[in-house]
């Protein structure tokens, strides 16, 4: 059996990444977790019930806290105030969540994984269409780093190919969800808000795209939230 390495965060776009990798795509499923700071640790915890639930072979949670080395994102930074954008905004500017080169390390992190255990593959739920701006979200750092491997490993000095799939990197919101849906992905273990309170906040960059993605995908979001904008509740079903 092909093994994949899931760079697992919790979040939706990464369980239903994990979901394919699992049940479409057929790998054995060894899922990476990183603890780097975040403001709460509730998508950690969903990540270990994602990873329970698709009956992954192993499951790191690898905690490398970045909080002396990040402290500009707001992510991390609990002294910073995490903005509230309107739906409208979001993408449009790098926000105040983004962490240094956050995607370059944890691509780094499974690769030496994937290195170790023999795995085929690495699977990333990034995604450049509905999505907060982040720079290494999007094709051409996906592609760059795939070079990465092939200069700079062992692996890749051999010819022994370890890529680097992000099968939802050109899908909206709400297309990931209907995938996600179709394959049976656990959707309600998923938690996307930047804050970890009981519900989700609903003012957040994140949680503002997944409730587009579940609006316009036509579906329930199974996540309770403190506040639903108004143009989430026009027109509702």
């Amino acid at each position: 059996m092909r093994k994949a390495v899931c760079l697992l965060s919790g979040g939706l776009d990464s369980c239903v990444v994990a979901t394919i990798a699992k049940k479409e795509l057929g790998y054995d499923l060894y899922c990476l977790t990183v603890k780097y700071g975040q403001r709460h640790s509730k998508e950690i915890e969903s990540a270990k019930m994602i990873a329970k639930k698709l009956g992954a072979k192993e499951h790191i949670v690898l905690d490398i806290g970045l909080n002396r080395l990040c402290r500009t994102s707001s992510l991390i930074n609990k002294n910073r105030t995490l903005e509230e954008r309107n739906i409208q905004e979001i993408g449009n500017s790098i926000p105040s969540t983004y962490v240094p080169a956050r995607n370059i390390i944890f691509l780094s992190l499974a690769l030496a994984y994937a290195e170790n255990i023999d795995a085929d593959a690495i699977f990333i739920g990034a995604n450049a269409v509905d999505w907060s701006g982040y720079p290494d979200c999007r094709p051409e750092f996906i592609n760059a780093f795939k070079k990465v491997i092939e200069t700079g490993t062992k692996s890749g000095k051999e010819g022994r190919k370890i890529d680097i799939k992000a099968p939802i990197i050109d899908l909206p919101k709400s297309e990931i969800i209907k995938r996600g849906m179709e394959l049976g992905a656990p959707l309600e273990l998923t938690w996307s808000c930047y804050k970890g309170g009981e519900k989700a906040c609903g003012k957040c960059d994140s949680c503002l795209l997944r409730l587009k993605g579940f609006k316009e995908a036509g579906h329930r979001d199974p996540l309770k939230y403190e506040h639903l904008p108004r143009w989430y509740m026009e027109n509702k079903k």
